[in-house]
C-alpha cells in the first residue's frame, strides 16, 4: 500500500506506530497467504490421490472387462484360436529367395515333400503370381458311400413285379427276368445278450462207485459272478470309453429285458479294475522307460462330508517305443505326485509351466521341454489389448508351426528332423527372442501383453528345446488330447465316490486309453484280456508273476491285425482333406 509523503505525520512516535501497524498487517497477510498455500497444497495432494485412484480403477476396470470378455469367449465363443493369414507376414520374399537359392546350390539340409522337392509354394500365398490367374478352382471329388463290411450278415429282400406289371406294353406278352439290381441298406438290430451255461461233467468209478471227479471251470474275470468277459468288457468300455454313466447303462440293459442295478454294475467295474491292475502297472513301468514323456493334469471332484474335494487326474504318454497312456489319481496337485510316478525316469519331460515339476528337473536326470501352444495362448488373449505386438508374436509362432507342417508332410523323423529344425526353425527363434527382449521394456508387466512377454521369456530355453532332438514335439498337444477322456468323464459322471474309486477309474481310463492310442478295437482287445488274464494270474501263484507283455495292446494287435481300429485313420484323412480345402479357399479369396 503506497502512502503520500505529505500525509505522513512528522512526529516520530506516530511514525513508529504507523510502521508497527503496517508490519502487523503485513504479517497477518503473510499468515493468510501461508494458510491459502497450505490449503492449495492439501487440495493438490487430494487431487493427485484421486487421479491415482481413478487411474487404478480404470486399470482394474479394463482388466475386469478383459477377464469378462475372455470368460464369455471361452463359454460361448469359438474354441479354435484362428488368425486371418492375411494379417501375418510369415515368410518374406527374401527368405523364400534364400531357400530357393539353397535348393539350387544343394545346401539345404533336408526339407523335401513327397516327391523330394522343397514345397515353397505352400509357405506363401501365390495369389499374386501370374500363373495363379489362369488356375481354376479344382472340383471337389465326392468320397462316395463306403462299402459295408463283408462280415455283417445279409438278409435278402426280393422285390418283384406282379403278373400284371410284367406284361409288355407293346405286344402284351409276359416279360422274363434278365438280372437284378442290388442296393444295400444298413439296419439296426438291438444288441443281443445270451446265457452261457457252463456244464461240468462228473465222472465216477463204476466198480467202487467212489472218487467222483468233475471238469474244472476256467478262471473267470469275476469269480462266481454273473457276467462273462464280454459283458464286463462292454460295461467298462461303455463307461470309460463311451462315457455312459451306469444309470444310463442300466436303462439300456433294461430294454433287453435284463434288470441290472447300477450298484451291481459298479461292483463289476471295481472287480475289473482290480483284475487289470497288474497290466496297468506294466503300462506305467513301460512309460517310465520312454525317452520322451508328455504329461498334463485335469481336475475331478471327490465326494466327501460337507464339501467335495478338488482332486486331480494326471496323464502320462510314452514315446513311439512305448506307445501307452497312463492316468493317475491324486487328492492334491502337489509336485510329489508326478515325482512319484516318474521315479527312475531319465529323458525329456514335455509339460506346461506348472511349478510342481521343478523338483523333477532339479535332479538333473529329467530335461524340461515347454509347450509352444501354451505360449501362443498368452499372445492370443492379449491380441485385443495390444494388437500390433500380439500379432507380431503370433506371426513368429505361425512360421514355426508352418515349418513343422512341412516336416510332417515330408515324413521327417529322428536326426533328419533335428537337422531341418536347426537350419530353418532356429533362425526364426533367434529373431523372435531379439524382438521379445527389445519390446519387453515397453509394456506394463501386469497387463495381458506384459504377461505374454514374461511367460515367453521365462520359458524361453525350454520352448526352444524341441529343436535339439527329433523325437520332441513343438507343443504338448498330445497330452492335452489325452487329458480329454477324464474331462469328458467328469462332465458326464460329475465326481468319483472315494479315493479307491478314483484309483480304479484311473486304471480303467488307462486301459481304454491305451487301446485307442494303439489303434486297437477296444472291446475285442479288452474281451481277450479279460479271458486270458484270470488264467495267467491263477497259474502264476506258484511260478511267480506272469509275463503280460504280449497282452499289451500294440503287441496283441500284431498277432490280431484284423482288429485294427480304422476310425482314427479315417478321421485323420478327413482333417487333412479339410485343411487342404480351407487353404485352397483362402488362396482363392486372396485372388
Amino acid at each position: 500500500m503506497s502512502t503520500d509523503d505529505s500525509s505522513l505525520p512528522n512526529d516520530l512516535e506516530q511514525l513508529k506506530a504507523l510502521i508497527a501497524e503496517q508490519s502487523m498487517a503485513l504479517a497477518e497477510h503473510r499468515v493468510l497467504i501461508a494458510r491459502h498455500t497450505d490449503t492449495i497444497a492439501r487440495h493438490e495432494v487430494v487431487i493427485d490421490s484421486q487421479h491415482s485412484t481413478i487411474e487404478q480403477q480404470l486399470k482394474k476396470l479394463v482388466g475386469l472387462e478383459q477377464q469378462l470378455a475372455r470368460l464369455l469367449r471361452k463359454q460361448y465363443g469359438p474354441q479354435r484360436e484362428r488368425i486371418d493369414p492375411n494379417q501375418l507376414t510369415l515368410f518374406t520374399a527374401e527368405e523364400i529367395a534364400q531357400l530357393a537359392s539353397e535348393l539350387e546350390q544343394g545346401t539345404v539340409a533336408s526339407l523335401p515333400t513327397d516327391d523330394g522337392s522343397f514345397d515353397v509354394e505352400s509357405m506363401v500365398d501365390d495369389s499374386t503370381s501370374p500363373e495363379s490367374a489362369s488356375r481354376e478352382k479344382p472340383k471337389r471329388k465326392g468320397h462316395g458311400r463306403r462299402p459295408l463290411p463283408s462280415h455283417l450278415p445279409r438278409e435278402v429282400v426280393l422285390h418283384e413285379l406282379t403278373e400284371e406289371e410284367r406284361l409288355c406294353p407293346c405286344c402284351g406278352k409276359l416279360r422274363m427276368p434278365i438280372g437284378s439290381e442290388v442296393s444295400e441298406q444298413l439296419e439296426y438290430v438291438p444288441a443281443q445278450l445270451k446265457v452261457v451255461q457252463h456244464e461240468r461233467i462228473k465222472y465216477v468209478c463204476q466198480e467202487c462207485e467212489e472218487h467222483v471227479a468233475i471238469a474244472a471251470k476256467p478262471p473267470q474275470p469275476i469269480d462266481k459272478g454273473l457276467p462273462g468277459p464280454g459283458l464286463v468288457a462292454h460295461v467298462v468300455l461303455s463307461k470309460y470309453g463311451d462315457y455312459l454313466p451306469l444309470y444310463r447303462q442300466e436303462d439300456i440293459l433294461s430294454r433287453s429285458g435284463i434288470l441290472l442295478r447300477r450298484s451291481t454294475l459298479c461292483d463289476w467295474i471295481a472287480r475289473a479294475a482290480d483284475l487289470l491292475s497288474p497290466l496297468y502297472e506294466l503300462i506305467c513301468r513301460r512309460i517310465v522307460r520312454s525317452h520322451v514323456i508328455h504329461t498334463d493334469d485335469t481336475g475331478i471332484k471327490m465326494l466327501a462330508e460337507g464339501q467335495c474335494l478338488n482332486c486331480k487326474f494326471w496323464t502320462y504318454v510314452g514315446d513311439e517305443t512305448n506307445p501307452y497312456v497312463a492316468y493317475e489319481f491324486s487328492l492334491t496337485r502337489e509336485g510329489v505326485n508326478p515325482s512319484r510316478f516318474l521315479e527312475g525316469f531319465e529323458g525329456y519331460l514335455q509339460a506346461d509351466a506348472f511349478s510342481g515339476y521343478d523338483q523333477i528337473y532339479s535332479k538333473g536326470r529329467v530335461i524340461e521341454v515347454a509347450c509352444m501352444a501354451h505360449c501362443r495362448r498368452y499372445w492370443w488373449e492379449a491380441k485385443e489389448t495390444d494388437t500390433r505386438r500380439a500379432h507380431e508374436a503370433i506371426g513368429y509362432i505361425a512360421r514355426l508351426y508352418m515349418l513343422e507342417s512341412q516336416f510332417e508332410k515330408a515324413h521327417m523323423t529322428g536326426e533328419a528332423l533335428r537337422i531341418a529344425r536347426q537350419q530353418h526353425a532356429t533362425p526364426i527363434l533367434k529373431a523372435f527372442e531379439t524382438w521379445l527382449r527389445k519390446e519387453h521394456g515397453n509394456v506394463l508387466p501386469k497387463s495381458l501383453i506384459g504377461k505374454a512377454f514374461t511367460y515367453t521369456l521365462n520359458q524361453w530355453e525350454a520352448i526352444c528345446r524341441y529343436t535339439e532332438d527329433g523325437a520332441l514335439a513343438i507343443d504338448n498337444n498330445l497330452a492335452e488330447r489325452m487329458v480329454k477322456p477324464p474331462t469328458i468323464l467328469r462332465n458326464n459322471s460329475l465326481f468319483v465316490g472315494s479315493e479307491s474309486g478314483g484309483d480304479r477309474a484311473a486304471i480303467l481310463l488307462s486301459i481304454i486309453g491305451c487301446a485307442k492310442h494303439c489303434h486297437v478295437e477296444p472291446w475285442a482287445w479288452l474281451n481277450a484280456v479279460l479271458k486270458e488274464l484270470p488264467i495267467r494270474l491263477a497259474a502264476a501263484t506258484a511260478t511267480g508273476p506272469p509275463d503280460l507283455a504280449d497282452l499289451l495292446p500294440d503287441a496283441w494287435l500284431r498277432n490280431h491285425p484284423e482288429h485294427h481300429w480304422e476310425i482314427d485313420d479315417i478321421r485323420k484323412k478327413e482333417r487333412e482333406r479339410s485343411k487342404q480345402l480351407k487353404a485352397g479357399s483362402r488362396k482363392n479369396q486372396g485372388r
